[in-house]
């Protein structure tokens, strides 16, 4: 049993003087703003490069640094959730966070927007990991899971309504407020805080007895993987000595880490529960839907900016498809949970996602925003069904002293998870597009009937704004390969949506081997 668990054992019914229904609102603000603050980033950061005058290597850096930021505090959540309570580090954490954005756009040169970015992401690392953990610990049992449902939908939501955000922002204000939104929503969940969640005593015993060497070995051996995994594809993998080294120190540090927890006396995290039951294959699981998902996430925003030139502001309408369901959703699956077998609803999720995936592998150069309404909608029923039930279905494996280490570990699967997603579609997608464009090129031949008749059609096109026939002939020789490209990058997609959806029915399958979860958990 680790060392670090929490001073009470929650009750079925919540402590005098807090209100439970305040402690679900933060934990819906706590998971919109950990989720924005690095997708708006990622959809921002040609504006935010600029604004430091970072060049594109550099500039690449600034995501990865937020969230091995978020990494980094997995571990230390744990230790400082279960030493000074969960309000506690949230109040601090979210006065710190909110301080950090207002100065953020402020930032004058690179290494401080970096500097302050990293506090940013050390900050908002501790909202997931506490604010779930009160769901399991506080909530009364009738409210537990509509608390997890919460947590879902606003996962799922403010990942898909950031390019909306992000575009709007740069449309009609700037990019500055990307990061100043989050001066009005945090002390909204600070106030949550106060007033939802209980007090508890500090636990003095567990500053002289801190695992150390845990906390170090977590936290910066999973950051160090993620670093590795978020600037492979542009670094290129193996070829790259600093990728090697990450991975390598990486890999050292978490074997030492579980060496560590499994032979020290007082261990900072309960490992048995990880390998207990159905747990290391619904994390498997919780690996793949953070993989799934990337056919929303990934592929069709990829495909609207590059094939169809869209802004971040059009991108994110066709996102919203996947958003907005949430709102009715969320009550609907947490009712049918309290009611049904999860592992019915997981099922069900998942094949929504593959059916949406196999509905977008249709995908044509032609395709506009609209050509993707079906299956998106279908994608955003099944994303919905699927985390919710997944994250239930997890908790009901756990009793609520380990409630703190299943909010880290959650937190820990979802970004690591979601990076190995990223970094395997982003490689995926390159390689097959280099493939498809050598295999494409191989039909346009030089002096062949269809080549020149093409290459006739673009000289005319482009003729009267050239200003001879030899520049009219290099344009259209530049929009023969430009159309290349095209078809290559639309095939790439499309083998990337059917490579989702074929690993869907893998996900079926480790679903089918789950065992049923117990009746009632451990107190």
């Amino acid at each position: 049993m680790s060392s670090l668990t929490p001073s009470h054992s929650p009750a079925t019914q919540p402590k005098a003087g807090t209100h439970p229904m305040i402690g679900i609102f933060a934990v819906l603000i706590g998971s919109i703003i950990s989720t924005l603050a690095g997708r708006l980033t990622s959809f921002g950061l040609a504006d935010i490069r600029g604004a430091v005058h970072a060049g594109f290597d550099e500039g690449a850096w600034i995501s990865t640094v937020f969230t091995v930021s978020q990494m980094l505090m997995g571990p230390l959540t744990v230790w400082l959730g279960a030493t000074f309570g969960p309000r506690r580090v949230l109040l601090v954490s979210a006065t710190v966070f909110t301080a950090a954005c207002i100065m953020l756009p402020l930032s004058p040169d690179l290494p401080t927007f970096i500097a302050l970015y990293a506090v940013v992401g050390l900050s908002s690392g501790t909202f997931v990991p506490l604010t779930l953990s009160f769901v399991l610990r506080n909530l009364p049992a009738g409210l537990a899971v509509y608390g997890v449902a919460v947590y879902a939908m606003n996962s799922e939501l403010s990942q898909n309504i950031s390019a909306s955000i992000e575009g709007w922002y740069a449309d009609h204000w700037s990019w500055q407020w990307i990061f100043w939104q989050n001066a009005f929503i945090t002390p909204l969940m600070a106030l949550c805080v106060w007033f939802g969640m209980p007090r508890e005593p500090i636990k003095y015993g567990n500053l002289r007895s801190t695992d150390w060497m845990g906390l170090f070995y977590a936290g910066v051996g999973f950051s160090l993987l993620y670093a590795a995994l978020d600037q492979g594809n542009r670094l290129d993998w193996l070829h790259s000595g600093l990728i090697c080294g990450l991975l390598l120190a990486g890999v050292i540090l978490v074997v030492a880490f579980v060496v560590h927890e499994l032979t020290a006396e007082q261990p900072l995290i309960n490992l048995r529960f990880v390998v207990t039951g159905n747990v290391p294959i619904l994390a498997v699981v919780l690996i793949m839907f953070r993989f799934v998902i990337l056919s929303t996430a990934l592929i069709v925003p990829q495909y609207l900016t590059t094939i169809q030139g869209f802004r971040g502001l059009q991108t994110g309408d066709v996102l919203l498809w996947v958003a907005l369901p949430q709102f009715a959703l969320a009550p609907l699956i947490a009712m049918t949970l309290r009611h049904v077998d999860a592992r019915i609803p997981l099922a069900l999720g998942f094949s929504l996602i593959g059916i949406a995936c196999f509905m977008a592998s249709g995908l044509t150069r032609d395709w506009q925003s609209d050509d993707f309404l079906a299956s998106q909608i279908v994608q955003a029923i099944g994303q919905s069904f699927g985390f919710t039930s997944l994250i239930w279905f997890m908790s009901q494996h756990l009793s609520p002293r380990e409630a703190l280490t299943f909010g880290a570990f959650v937190q820990t699967i979802r970004l690591f998870g979601g990076e190995l997603g990223v970094a395997f579609m982003q490689t995926f997608l390159r390689i097959r597009e280099q493939i498809h464009s050598y295999l494409v090129g191989l039909h346009v031949t030089s002096g062949s009937y269809l080549t020149e008749s093409r290459l006739g059609g673009y000289s005319a096109a482009v003729a009267h704004r050239s200003s001879g026939q030899t520049e009219a002939q290099a344009r259209a020789t530049g929009l023969l390969a430009r159309a290349v490209q095209t078809q290559a990058n639309v095939l790439s997609y499309i083998d990337g949506f059917t490579v989702i959806g074929i690993s869907t029915v893998g996900c079926l399958l480790l679903i089918i081997m789950l065992r049923p979860a117990p009746q009632e958990r451990a107190g």
